[in-house]
């Protein structure tokens, strides 16, 4: 039994459409031949002898390769039509050796209609049949006539060989291109979902669900102080009522996916201090530098992290002063969150849970992916910085 690779190498490629330019060329020299043999045996024998037997297989000859041509053309089945062409082209050689000259032609045409291992037999009996036909035709003494043949068809089926063999090799690699690039896109998919989750995971957790936490501080203290006198439990309402209202609009924001409505109506510091008050009514801004112009990425991530930051603090730092300095750099912009409150052990922040602890990496991750960086500076007792620092792409 073949193996695979064997067997492949026996079939017929099925890119071999003998329509191309090496084909025509093929076509003329084979009828440039037979006008010239036909000639060169009118020129030695004259119309005399085996003159009609030989005109008729030259005119059979001539119609036979014809009609090869046009259904290879057509890319019908034309490998049998070869046969007629080979055996009259034979029968005309043993009758007239000044025919012999057709078969460099045949030897490509050999090629071009069948498998390799029956075009590498075929092209040999006809190397052989030439050679021995100018060997006679030479009067028996010149051997290099014998020779040539059997070298040339060599040297055709070596050369066209290894131009088929480059042809697959080609393909199969244009093949392994196109299944990397296909897998490169699913991967690219895969990851862009991926980055999708991550993205919306942080929007959430920096609008709906810092929103609503700043909204159920402000309703747990107003329940506190309900029942006291002089209490500030009204005023608690309507800052959780306020806050419940603009959390909603981030939500519907979120959905429809706008970046920073904030920033559409006001600067950057004063959404960047709108949204630390509303988690830290206390809190204090502080621009550095002169303002400029910031991508749209850049302040909505900055207004992120304050938000996520400033919920921090009011939920775990028991802080009683938060500040927050914007700072404008040649090139980049700082943000610094900074509390006096009860701080924690930096180094030792695991990973997002359903209890909480997301907040440090989607800031992280927020800055990371406009090529900037974030610090993260505590220890117990001695309170929190949080230091962003993001390139925007221009200097001052």
């Amino acid at each position: 039994m073949s193996s695979p690779v064997s067997a492949r190498r026996d079939q017929i490629p099925a890119d071999r459409d003998s329509r191309g330019p090496l084909d025509v060329a093929i076509h003329v020299s084979f009828y440039v031949l037979l006008a010239t043999s036909t000639a060169r045996y009118l020129t030695y024998h004259g119309v005399s002898g085996r003159f009609v037997i030989v005109a008729a297989l030259i005119v059979a000859l001539a119609a036979l390769y014809a009609v090869t041509v046009l259904l290879s053309r057509r890319a019908a089945a034309w490998q049998p039509w070869v046969w007629p062409v080979l055996t009259t082209w034979a029968v005309l050689v043993w009758l007239a050796p000044s025919f012999a000259w057709c078969a460099f032609p045949m030897f490509f045409l050999c090629t071009r209609a069948f498998s390799n291992r029956t075009a590498y037999l075929i092209v040999a009996a006809l190397a052989v049949v030439t050679s021995l036909a100018f060997f006679n035709f030479s009067g028996r003494t010149e051997w290099a006539v014998l020779i040539g043949p059997i070298c040339t068809g060599a040297l055709v089926v070596i050369a066209y060989g290894q131009i088929e063999r480059d042809s697959r090799e080609r393909l199969r690699l244009l093949e392994q291109v196109a299944e990397a690039n296909s897998r490169l896109a699913e991967t690219e998919r895969a990851a862009g979902v991926l980055s999708e989750r991550e993205r919306l995971a942080r929007e959430i957790h920096d609008t709906v669900t810092q929103g609503l936490t700043s909204s159920l501080l402000h309703l747990e203290a107003a329940d506190l102080a309900w029942d006291q006198p002089h209490s500030p439990a009204r005023e608690e309402v309507r800052t959780a009522t306020a806050s419940l209202r603009e959390n909603l609009a981030e939500t519907r924001n979120l959905v429809h996916y706008l970046a920073s409505p904030n920033l559409e109506t006001q600067s950057l510091d004063a959404a960047l201090l709108s949204a630390a008050r509303g988690h830290f009514p206390a809190a204090r801004l502080q621009v550095i530098g002169t303002a400029v112009p910031l991508p749209a990425e850049v302040g909505h991530a900055l207004l992120r992290i304050t938000q996520s930051a400033v919920s921090n603090v009011a939920r775990h730092a028991e802080a009683q002063t938060l500040g927050v300095t914007l700072t404008y750099l040649p090139g980049a912009v700082a943000l610094d969150v900074f509390d006096d409150g009860r701080g924690f052990a930096a180094d030792a922040v695991g990973d997002h849970s359903p209890a909480g602890g997301f907040g440090l990496r989607a800031m992280r991750q927020r800055v990371q992916a406009l090529g900037g960086t974030l610090t993260v500076e505590s220890a117990p007792g001695e309170g929190t910085v949080i230091a962003a620092q993001i390139p925007y792409g221009g200097e001052r």
